[in-house]
């Protein structure tokens, strides 16, 4: 192996080194690393600032990991040194043995064996870990000269380099001797010895994506960056298995991914929430639309609230969010009115029901003022129904039909109100028709039988009164025949009474009658009947003509009420004031 391979094979594993740091040491752009050989042996500095801390440990165990990733053909010893950028003497120290596989002769290949080594090439394992390339020019590692520990040799002392066969990097680097057939594919296939421009613009976008994104301020910027995000991971899918930046390939793939799927949650939240804005421009048709609205809000919001607020993308989000959370309120707040306003729709359809059901049973007139206060209580509950309302239409169709129907229940209370007024007034004025009679007050009690039978005859059909006006007539109209035939008596016996007032009072109150149609009553009054009684007890001492005078009076008296009997063709019915009947005519 020429000493400009073994240079650039230096070189390269610098390079695996510094890129594997970068992906598992803190810090690790800041590392610096320089592969050498002196005496067969392989030497690998390590240095850094003052001013980081470094786990020794750690630093160690990565380089140890990549050399067993290029593990050579036989046992070699490698020491690996860590010093301070500035300090000649490294401070920490480690000798490594690698153990390798059973060694044989590696002659240099004929253009037909290049084939089958680089068959065995592109089988080697790399280490995945990427940065930027150290610097490794042989000026420089002319300028930087290990400073051994105590006791350890130069490691850079000549200029110029023995020319020492890397046994160790036999198996990884010794593709870059091969030229032509599959030697020469595995070599310039992406990532494998090259500079890895995939992956440095995969890193460059995962640093500037946060920058993007919080300087984004629409939807479109943010499907551009996601756009990017996606293009940029497709292009890492080109690195191979075998290359040594395939791990860290791997690994920006799931990162850009991870942020890429979260971008693309935001936009499908952000799409969702442009969709139900859209379609809040129009007022909702019915419940089920304005649930279906509610369901986007929600599918809007659920995705951003799970945003961290220390997300890049919060900023973009965040007043939008509020905004969807107050469009979210006010669908839940139509939600609850409409359920209200459709539970009162429902609840007058039931009750208009029920009134429709007393209607076809009323009897009486508390039946119908039920029947009008349940229509009352059905259209006053449409009525407050407001014109936002989905169910404003129907409440009004509703209305039309069941106005009608409460103002003929109100109806049918006034006309069953006059009737009962009507009928209350025709049953007392046939009581006090009644009433007149038993004074017999003939005139008095005609009056008022008319009255009353006109009033059962002008109950009309449609009264909830009318059937039991109509039972009153016959015996009304009975009542009346009997008052007016009793008046009809009553004007004929005005004679008779004339004749037995003047009879009964001639000169002095002789007696007091009644008239009917049992005859003609007449009682002496006292202050007569004492008259005949002195007549009498003049009599026995002689007072013959006191006697005759009485007597002739009482006759007189007697013949006068018989004419007035005759007259009136009545009996006649005379007593004296102990009710006794002293006379009496039969006709």
């Amino acid at each position: 192996m020429t000493v400009a391979v073994q240079q650039e094979d230096l070189q390269i594993l610098a390079r695996t080194l510094q890129e594997q740091f970068l992906a598992e040491v803190p810090s690790g752009e800041v590392f610096q690393i320089k592969c050498a050989v002196n005496k067969d042996e392989l030497m690998i500095l390590t240095q850094h600032p003052v001013s980081i801390n470094v786990d020794t440990e750690q630093v160690f165990s990565v380089i140890e990991e990549v050399l067993h990733s290029l593990a050579p053909y036989k046992e070699q010893r490698i020491q690996c040194f860590v010093r301070m950028l500035g300090e000649k003497l490294p401070y920490a120290k480690r000798s490594l043995m690698i153990r390798g596989h059973k060694e044989v002769e590696t002659p240099i290949p004929e253009e037909e064996e290049m084939a089958e080594e680089a068959d065995s090439f592109s089988s080697v394992e790399f280490p995945l870990a990427y940065s930027p390339p150290v610097s490794t020019s042989e000026d420089e590692a002319e300028e930087e000269i290990f400073d051994p520990l105590a006791g350890t040799p130069d490691l850079l002392t000549t200029p110029h380099r023995r020319q020492v066969p890397l046994v160790f990097l036999g198996i990884g680097l010794i593709g870059v001797v091969f030229f032509g057939g599959a030697g020469a594919y595995v070599v310039t296939r992406p990532c494998v010895m090259s500079e890895c421009q995939e992956i440095q613009a995969a890193e460059a976008l995962k640093t500037q994506s946060r920058q993007l994104l919080s300087r984004a301020k629409s939807d479109k910027e943010l499907t551009t960056i996601t756009q990017q995000l996606e293009t940029t991971s497709a292009a890492l899918t080109v690195i191979p298995w075998w290359s040594p930046r395939h791990q860290q390939a791997e690994e920006l793939k799931s990162s850009l991914s991870v942020q890429s799927d979260k971008i693309n949650q935001v936009l499908k939240a952000l799409q969702a929430a442009s969709v139900a804005e859209q379609k809040m421009q129009t007022p909702a048709n019915s419940q089920e639309e304005l649930k279906a609205r509610q369901n986007l809000w929600r599918q809007a919001i659920a995705p951003l609230e799970s945003v961290n607020p220390n997300s890049d993308l919060y900023r973009l989000i965040s007043p939008r969010l509020l905004r969807y959370r107050a469009n979210l309120k006010t669908i839940n707040q139509q939600l609850v009115a409409e359920e209200k306003w459709l539970k009162k729709l429902v609840d007058a359809k039931a009750v208009a029901g029920v009134a429709a059901r007393r209607e076809s049973t009323a009897k009486s007139i508390n039946d119908w003022q039920r029947i009008q206060s349940t229509w009352q209580i059905v259209v006053n509950a449409l009525n407050v129904i407001p014109q936002t309302s989905l169910g404003y239409q129907e409440a009004q169709q509703l209305l039309l039909e069941y106005k009608p129907k409460l103002a003929r229940a109100r109806d049918r209370v006034t006309l069953a109100e006059l009737g009962a007024k009507s009928f209350q007034q025709l049953t007392s004025t046939a009581r006090q028709a009644k009433a007149y009679e038993q004074q017999k007050q003939w005139q008095a009690a005609v009056i008022y039988w008319e009255r009353a039978l006109q009033a059962a005859k002008q109950i009309s059909n449609d009264s909830l009164y009318y059937n039991q006006a109509q039972s009153l007539i016959a015996p009304y109209s009975a009542a009346l025949k009997e008052a007016q035939d009793k008046l009809e008596l009553d004007n004929a016996w005005q004679q008779t009474r004339a004749d037995l007032n003047k009879t009964c009072s001639s000169g002095m109150t002789i007696c007091t009658f009644t008239v009917d149609e049992k005859g003609i009553i007449v009682k002496i009054t006292p202050e007569y009947e004492q008259i005949l009684q002195d007549s009498i007890s003049e009599g026995t001492t002689n007072n013959s003509s006191a006697i005759v005078d009485v007597a002739n009076h009482w006759q007189s008296l007697q013949e006068a009420l018989t004419v007035i009997s005759e007259n009136a063709n009545l009996p006649l019915f005379i007593y004296n004031n102990q009710n006794q009947v002293i006379y009496l005519r039969t006709p």
